[in-house]
Formats: C-alpha cells, sequence, structure tokens
C-alpha cells in the first residue's frame, strides 16, 4: 500500500527537517520525502503526480512528526489482564501517537527471564497495533537480591533493564547491573526511591499530606537514590537512566552530573509538569502515583529541566488499573495513572507556554528515547520504518476518560479541555484514525 502525505509541516529533528513538505510512504517504508521549495510556496505537492494509486492524505495545517516512542509503559500482560492486555495497550498507544513502546516488566511472573521476553515479544507481534520492545527486570522477581538473567534477556530482545516500581536498595547489586549495561550497552531504568524514607507513604510529604491526615513521601526518598545511583553510574562508567523523575532537587542533581559528564540520562512525565499534590485534595485516587505528585516549585523546575536539557525524556509512565482498585480508600489504592491517550496533549502545552519548541517535544518524546535505547526508530528519513503521527495543534478536546481505548480510565485529567491533539496515526503500514 502507498501513502502519500501532502503539504504537512515536517518535523524530524534528526535530519534537520522543519518545513512544509511531502512524504510517501511504500510497503511499509519512507520512500520519499521532498520538502517544499521556499520561493514556489503555491505548488500543489512536491512529490510526481505519477504516485496517483497511492492514498493521499492531506496534512495542510497540520504538524507530521515521527511516531512518538514511550519507553516506559505498563502493558501488564502477562498477569493482569484485567487491567490492560497488549492488545488494548497499544491500540492506546497508537491513539496517542505512540508508535513504540517498551513494556515495564513488573507483570505476573515477573519479565525476569527469556520465556516471559519471548511471550511479550510474539504477542506483540500476533495482537500489537504498534511495536512493542521489552524492557527485562534487573534482579530476580524484582526482589533486588539477585541479578536476572539479563544477557540472555538482552539476546532474546530486552532493550533495557529496570525493577520499575521496586527500587534495587543494594548498592552492590546496583553496581553490578551497571557493569553489565556496559557490557551490552543498555540502560539500566533506575526507580529511586529509598524505601526506608517512603514505606507507607500515599502522597508528597507537606503541609497538605498532614492536613489530609496521609502519610508522606518526602523528595529526599527520590533524590538520594538518584545521588547514590549516579555516583554508581560515576564508579562504573555504565549506562543510567532515571525514571519518573519528579522534584527540584532531582533535576539540580542530574544536572550537576551531566555537567561532570557522568553518563546520565533522565525522563519525566506529564503529570509532573501538568498538575501538582492539590489534585489529591478530596483523596482523589486518581492523582495518587509513584513517585507522588509534588509542587509548584518542583513542576517549575521540572519545565526547566526539560527545556535546558537536563531532562531528556517525556514517557507517560502508563500504569492502567481496574476501576474497582481506584474505586478504594486512599491508602489501599494503587499508584498509577492511565497516560498514553494524553500525554501528547499534555505535552503540547509545554510548546504553547514557550518552554519547548515544536522540534524540542519531538526531541523528546522521539529522537531521544530512540538513541538512549539504541533503536532505529524516531526519524523521518528514506528507508525508515513509516511511524508516522499527524498532529493539529490547535484542536480542543474535551478528556473524556470512559472513551479511552485503554482498559484504564484511571486519569485525573477527566473533563480537561486540551488543545492539540494526534489525528492520525501510521504504524506497520496502517492507518489509524
Amino acid at each position: 500500500m502507498k501513502i502519500l502525505i501532502k503539504n504537512g509541516h515536517i518535523i524530524g529533528p534528526s535530519q534537520g527537517i522543519d518545513g512544509i513538505g511531502d512524504i510517501l510512504v511504500e510497503e511499509g517504508k519512507i520512500k520519499e520525502i521532498k520538502m517544499q521549495d521556499e520561493k514556489n510556496k503555491s505548488r500543489e505537492s512536491c512529490i510526481m503526480n505519477r504516485e496517483s494509486d497511492a492514498r493521499t492524505i492531506n496534512a495542510k495545517g497540520l504538524y507530521v512528526f515521527p511516531g512518538l516512542i514511550d519507553m516506559h509503559t505498563h502493558l501488564r500482560e502477562p498477569g493482569y489482564e484485567y487491567k490492560e492486555t497488549i492488545k488494548t495497550g497499544t491500540m492506546a498507544a497508537v491513539k496517542g501517537g505512540f508508535t513504540t513502546v517498551c513494556s515495564m516488566p513488573n507483570t505476573n511472573p515477573v519479565n525476569d527471564n527469556s520465556s516471559v521476553t519471548d511471550f511479550i515479544i510474539r504477542k506483540a507481534i500476533q495482537e500489537g497495533a504498534c511495536t512493542v520492545y521489552p524492557i527485562g527486570a534487573i534482579t530476580k522477581g524484582q526482589k533486588g537480591e539477585e541479578l536476572a538473567e539479563m544477557g540472555i534477556m538482552f539476546s532474546e530482545g530486552c532493550v533495557a533493564f529496570s525493577d520499575d516500581g521496586k527500587p534495587v536498595m543494594s548498592s552492590l547489586i546496583m553496581r553490578r547491573a551497571l557493569e553489565y549495561s556496559r557490557t551490552f550497552n543498555v540502560p539500566i531504568i533506575s526507580h529511586c526511591e529509598d524505601i526506608s524514607l517512603s514505606e507507607g507513604g500515599m502522597m508528597n510529604e507537606g503541609l497538605l499530606s498532614l492536613t489530609l491526615g496521609l502519610k508522606g513521601i518526602p523528595s529526599e526518598a527520590e533524590e538520594i537514590m538518584i545521588s547514590r545511583d549516579i555516583a554508581l553510574a560515576n564508579l562504573t562508567k555504565g549506562r543510567l537512566h532515571i525514571a519518573h523523575v519528579s522534584t527540584e532537587g532531582s533535576v539540580r542533581i542530574i544536572r550537576d552530573a551531566k555537567e561532570r559528564g557522568i553518563n546520565v540520562t533522565a525522563e519525566t512525565c506529564q503529570h509532573y509538569f501538568s498538575i501538582t499534590e492539590k489534585t489529591v485534595e478530596g483523596y482523589n485516587t486518581n492523582a495518587k502515583v509513584n513517585p507522588p505528585l509534588r509542587t509548584d516549585k518542583d513542576v517549575n523546575a521540572i519545565k526547566q529541566g526539560l527545556k535546558d536539557g537536563t531532562i531528556d525524556v517525556i514517557a507517560t509512565d502508563h500504569a492502567p488499573h481496574h476501576r474497582d482498585e481506584k474505586l478504594k480508600e486512599f491508602d489501599r489504592s494503587p499508584s498509577g495513572i492511565s497516560g498514553l491517550e494524553t500525554a501528547l496533549s499534555l505535552s503540547l502545552r509545554l510548546v504553547h507556554e514557550g518552554v519547548l519548541t515544536m522540534p524540542q517535544l519531538v526531541e523528546k518524546m522521539a529522537v531521544n528515547p530512540a538513541k538512549i535505547l539504541g533503536l532505529n526508530k524516531g526519524a523521518l528519513k528514506i528507508g525508515s520504518d513509516s511511524d508516522i503521527v499527524l498532529i493539529d495543534a490547535n484542536k480542543e478536546f474535551k478528556v473524556e476518560a470512559e472513551r479511552f481505548i485503554s482498559k484504564g480510565k484511571n486519569t485525573p485529567f477527566d473533563g480537561w479541555i486540551l488543545k492539540g491533539m494526534p489525528v492520525m496515526t501510521i504504524c506497520k503500514g496502517k492507518v489509524y484514525e
């Protein structure tokens, strides 16, 4: 099948593309890209009309991005299919503009061996709407006691390793993992949390947590572990990636580490620059997430970290839960936000606010994740996979959680009016509208 995308504003930072042009797709690959001649803007098309047998998509007034990459997705399968499946999760992904997602290992059984890795890859090929790359566990059972079969899982297709949701408390185990990261040239993704400080915590520690009578999690629980892991990365020269950065102090520590030349990258999520702990008021379980929502000061620091490059990636940390679980009392409700279908629209607010340019947003959500994970994705270039998303940056819509494709309807953004959304995603040669 041929697809001709005409007259779109193409943003391809990795190729230095930023302007009006056309893209021709054939057999799931980008065959041709032609930018419009600035001296002849009135031309109808830059690609010859010989492609009359192609499906033509008029992208005038739309942005054309490389397909987005989410390097932090919980697809829940195997084991928690009542929360999400690979099929429903990847359908939600393409609806949100993502053509590649990386599945976190906290499944049941945990993805700590080649059998589970192989199951995820095969299932994604059979039922996935987009490309899925597994992330393997650092330790067996995510218990933090013994390294998992990292070498075998890497050979089976894991692109990174993480005990996401559970910190590796042993400095020795984390050191060994970072040493292995050099051998396989893959990142170790760290969930930075000192559980001796955070255990039993449900939200950000402060006056609001005291008022609500909820045990708080101090910023230091995150920042202490980030400092430790950066020290270990410096020791081992391994590849460290910090997950879901949420505090001002964390941004400062990572910025300093980068200035010292330590091999560290970092991500944040849309909720950490969009809302604060105030969203928890009324015991709103849809605002319960780990690390917790923080303060205005932290939100501003996250935005500055994105702007100056301290934070490399915007990831969703898509964490769908069954409705009944989120209806429990706050202390019994699980942490997590269903994020794939709102992440891009919330991130576009950074462009509207002048925090990021449109090319910088594409870098955070496509180019940089591909670089960090070593994927041949995130770029609009001849011969690359036809992973493309068309964006209407000015279209306003109301978030309606009940209409999510994801099984997880748990979002604190339900009812929000957002500006900017994906209107078409092309992935694996298929067009999703």
